[in-house]
């Protein structure tokens, strides 16, 4: 799939709630509103996970090829890259 729509984290904080429900996982975002009624698991885990990175959970649980199957065809874009707050390295001299 080439979803090439990139979101901030600001962005899929934002989809919070069960009417709008996106999470991250491995840097890909996912709406998972419409699916949360099929999700073996139930409701609750997505619901817990609203907004959020889901990356640990959704590893740890061990799902099927199916699962990343369905996965991928919730796909709607991945996280934007963050920018770094790194301080720029500088050669500072004394200004007298």
């Amino acid at each position: 799939m080439g979803v090439s729509t990139e979101y901030t984290w600001a962005e899929v904080k934002r989809h919070n709630t069960p009417q709008d429900l996106w999470i991250a996982i491995d840097g890909k975002v996912y709406n998972v509103s419409e699916y949360q009624q099929d999700h073996p698991g139930g409701e609750e885990i997505l619901r817990n996970f609203a907004g959020q990175d889901a990356t640990t959970a959704f590893t740890d649980a061990g799902h099927s090829r199916d699962a990343y199957e369905k996965l991928e065809s919730l796909l709607i874009g991945s996280l934007e890259p963050e920018v770094s707050q790194k301080k720029p390295n500088s050669l500072a001299f004394p200004v007298n």
